[in-house]
């Protein structure tokens, strides 16, 4: 009998898997054909649960959040954990907490193999954050916003949250949604899931990290004082007729004396007072040159400086080791740890100077040409290794950690193995630091969300309700709604036709597609904090888009990823 009358009988009658009816097939591997035949025949949406269903699931997983939140609301309405406190303890969780779930989740999950498929979150990153940008800009000229609340808006909707709700979302639908399993991963349960889509989090969380603390913080959401003495600034310039006429030779000639003189008087000065000159506060603040204003403002900062005679790094006065002993040294056990530490500084100190006279007398010996290529590349090389430096932050180590350590294989073996010592006691103290991380950052979401904890001048401003309604309304708009339209069909079509595995993996899509559509970031609020930014609009925002649009927000989105798993793997 051919086997497609055998399976259209099958069909049409009864399964003739059940009971003695297997004996009906011929072999084995008619039973695996009936199977993909069956399947095949199946109802659509069989692979997510109902409407009804989905959105019980998705309000116990904002009802979750909404209950680790509500302790921070009540304290800080007590008026126990004010701005400051609130300041300190997400400072604290940056620098303790946060470090110790990246290393946990990404050293345990990272493979090499890993690392090269996680090569598309970049793009992604880009391509988001460009559409995120663009929406804030057209919603900004709609609503004929100045420079400045332009600006926040553009900030409200660029910088979306990756951390604590998405992070609660990703473990709380792990563990409810079925259907999350990715075939490629063998054994694959709801933690390894919610282990993965920690992992994806975290590292668009670190891109975001970079652009947000640069971009944002030093432009986005620059202090006010920043615009007006901007504004000072043009307003100076225009009256003495810089912008309408040419200068004279007499003015170009006193001009390029001066810069002649700052030019020579540059040698003998710091390299902190070089920088201010450069980019005084009243300048404008592009975003390549303004981060190297706030990271070179350092002592350490002397330590790049280049010698303008023969472009050699040389040591400023505040970043050279002290070797006078000038305090005294203890006696004692106390004192050998001093002398001990002055003996490494002096050494040091020794090989620098022989290694610097080695390399100069190198260095003469070549020819012009070459002299010059080799100052600008070390300029260039010196400059990017200094900012990168400043840049770096505890998240950040802890990701360089994890990267190493996923990387070598016996080294992931020793910190990860269950029956290891440094599993049984490194690894778990981290892990329980770890576990503080998100729950701490949702007591202060909800700490945040309470209005008395704003400082009275803010609260007392003169800002135009009407302003802030608008502000309001284009935030909202272009955070959680615009991007969402433009970039759904974007990762529809990416998941369906681009051929990287990790498209493949439906958390993967959920993670997508919760940050595309997630509220503003909350070290928005901080930032806010920090440099006195409408921080009244700040706090409306964050109770409309955690309290208010939440849940709707939430639905939509999974709705959408889960359709998209679904049409992507048909």
């Amino acid at each position: 009998m051919p086997l497609s009358y055998r399976l259209a009988r099958a069909v049409n009658t009864f399964d003739p898997f059940n009971g003695q009816s297997f004996t009906n097939m011929a072999s084995y591997t008619d039973r695996a054909v009936f199977d993909v035949f069956k399947k095949n025949q199946s109802p659509s949406h069989a692979s997510h649960p109902d409407f009804g269903h989905l959105i019980l699931l998705v309000f116990e997983a904002v009802l979750e959040v909404v209950c680790v939140s509500l302790p921070g609301y009540i304290v800080a309405r007590q008026g126990m954990f004010d701005a400051e406190a609130q300041k300190f303890v997400a400072n604290l969780n940056v620098m303790l907490f946060t470090p110790c779930l990246i290393f946990t989740k990404l050293a345990s999950q990272l493979t090499a193999q890993k690392l090269i498929e996680l090569g598309v979150i970049p793009f992604i990153f880009v391509v988001q954050t460009l559409v995120s940008y663009l929406c804030s800009v057209g919603v900004s000229k709609a609503f004929g916003f100045k420079r400045r609340p332009r600006n926040f808006v553009v900030a409200m909707g660029v910088f979306g949250n990756s951390n604590s709700l998405p992070i609660s979302l990703v473990i709380s639908l792990s563990k409810t949604l079925k259907g999350l399993h990715w075939d490629r991963v063998p054994g694959d349960n709801d933690d390894e899931v919610a282990a993965r889509g920690i992992l994806y989090l975290l590292i668009f969380q670190q891109l975001g990290q970079l652009v947000r603390w640069s971009w944002g913080y030093h432009v986005l959401l620059a202090p006010a004082s920043k615009y007006a003495e901007e504004e000072a600034g043009r307003n100076s310039l225009a009256e003495q007729g810089r912008y309408q006429d040419e200068p004279s030779q007499d003015e170009r000639r006193e001009l390029l004396a001066d810069v002649d003189d700052n030019t020579s008087e540059g040698d003998h000065r710091d390299a902190p007072s070089a920088t201010e000159s450069e980019y005084g506060s009243g300048s404008a603040t592009p975003v390549n040159r303004t981060q190297y204003a706030s990271s070179t403002n350092t002592p350490s900062s002397s330590v790049l400086a280049l010698d303008g005679a023969n472009g050699q790094p040389k040591l400023g006065t505040i970043s050279s080791f002290p070797l006078s002993d000038e305090q005294p040294i203890p006696k004692g056990p106390k004192g050998w740890w001093v002398r001990l530490q002055r003996s490494v500084r002096r050494l040091f100190h020794t090989l620098s100077e022989k290694i610097s006279s080695g390399g100069r007398k190198v260095f003469a010996t070549l020819p012009q040409g070459m002299q010059k290529v080799l100052r600008k590349v070390h300029h260039a090389i010196s400059r990017f290794l200094h900012g990168l430096w400043e840049f770096m932050n505890p998240p950040l180590w802890a990701m360089l950690a994890a990267i190493v350590v996923a990387s070598i294989p016996p080294l992931q073996h020793l910190f990860f193995s269950p029956g290891s010592f440094v599993s049984n006691s490194v690894t778990r103290a981290v892990a329980q630091s770890g576990g503080v991380a998100v729950p701490l950052i949702l007591v202060v979401l909800g700490a945040n969300l309470a209005r008395n904890t704003l400082p009275q001048e803010e609260t007392q401003s003169s800002d135009d309700p009407k302003e802030e309604r608008k502000l309001l309304i284009a935030a909202l708009v272009s955070r959680m709604l615009l991007p969402t339209v433009i970039m759904a069909p974007i990762l529809a079509l990416t998941a369906k036709y681009v051929p990287i595995s990790i498209l493949d993996d439906p958390i993967f899509i959920i993670v997508c597609f919760l940050l595309t559509g997630a509220p503003s970031a909350l070290q928005l609020a901080q930032i806010c904090q920090i440099n006195n930014v409408y921080m009244g609009a700040m706090s409306r925002l964050l109770f409309q888009s955690y309290v208010v649009w939440i849940l709707p927000s939430t639905l939509i989105l999974v709705m959408l990823a889960l359709e998209v798993v679904e049409w992507a793997a048909a």
